[in-house]
């Protein structure tokens, strides 16, 4: 070959080599320097928050938790539960949603609100509230509930239920809340020694009633109780004060207007003890039942008072 034609192809090819890699290292520049734009995810609905909630709630019994057939559904021993905007229901009966009212996975706030007088709308909600709750016929899903604590018929729910002694009263409660209520006590109990209010609230307590087999008064839906879910403290005396909304109601007609300062309110650092521990305070309801503690841990965690790590 002809020295300067091997030559000229040489530099050729030098030439093209250089080019490539100029190019590729271009290239890779450009790329380190490029801001990387993070895909933004989706806000959770409010199926998926509910349902992590009661996932984390109650994992010691549910097996899964995923979005499938369009809802969010918790899997417990093999059958899956799904959202249905809060009724929890079976697949088999999904079909017949309307029949059911929801679970109620509602707003419960940190410390109690400051007590307002209620506006015209919702003093003329409040009127009409014990009518309208008579005749409301639709009654809360209780499939989950059935499945959950093992109660779906009475016979089936006492075989559960144990008899503790909780600050020196007895009564009958679910067997797989014992332990969170003997842990309540230790800590009330230890409390006690240094706050005389919580002391001398102790000492007041006349009943504690834990299960019985009811309704919520004048509705179709199981109480909490009949879970043995629930627990009420009554004094021996409230000196005057108000504990239950639909008991002041029978004669007040306006029940709406008591203030806290008419209520009979268990000390706060007690009401804290129980909500640390899953119970919710029914003094933080809008129809107030002040003696009323209910094991609900899903609610604190779903309003971010109750850390499950």
């Amino acid at each position: 070959m002809n020295r300067k034609i091997a030559v000229l192809i040489l530099i050729i090819l030098f030439a093209n080599l250089y080019s490539c890699g100029s190019r590729q290292s271009i290239q890779t520049d450009e790329e380190e320097n490029t801001p990387q734009v993070e895909a933004e995810l989706p806000e959770p609905t409010r199926a998926e928050l509910v349902m992590r909630a009661v996932f984390d709630a109650y994992n010691e019994h549910l097996e899964k938790i995923e979005f499938r057939s369009g809802d969010w559904a918790v899997l417990l021993r093999g059958t899956w539960f799904y959202y249905a905007g809060g009724r929890m229901l079976p697949e088999e009966e999904l079909e017949n949603e309307s029949n059911y009212r929801s679970l109620q996975f509602y707003g419960y706030p940190a410390d109690l609100p400051e007590w307002v007088k209620p506006a015209d709308e919702e003093t003329e909600r409040y009127r009409n509230w014990t009518t309208m709750r008579s005749q409301t016929q639709i009654r809360r899903s209780n499939f989950f509930l059935d499945a959950l604590w093992q109660a779906g018929t009475r016979t089936q729910t006492e075989n559960n239920m144990v008899r503790i002694t909780f600050l020196g009263k007895r009564a009958k409660i679910h067997k797989d809340i014992q332990d969170i209520l003997a842990r309540i006590e230790t800590r009330i109990l230890a409390i006690a020694v240094t706050e005389s209010e919580v002391q001398t609230w102790i000492n007041s307590i006349n009943t504690l009633e834990g299960y019985g087999w009811r309704n919520i008064a004048d509705t179709q839906s199981r109480s909490y109780h009949s879970y043995g879910l629930a627990v009420d403290l009554l004094p021996r005396s409230m000196g005057s004060k108000q504990t239950y909304w639909l008991w002041t109601s029978h004669y007040r007609e306006d029940w709406w207007n008591v203030s806290y300062k008419e209520r009979y309110h268990p000390p706060l650092s007690v009401i804290k003890i129980f909500e640390s521990h899953g119970f919710v305070w029914g003094g933080k309801w809008p129809l107030f039942d002040t003696m009323h503690f209910e094991y609900r841990p899903e609610i604190l965690i779903l309003n971010g008072l109750l850390n499950t790590q």
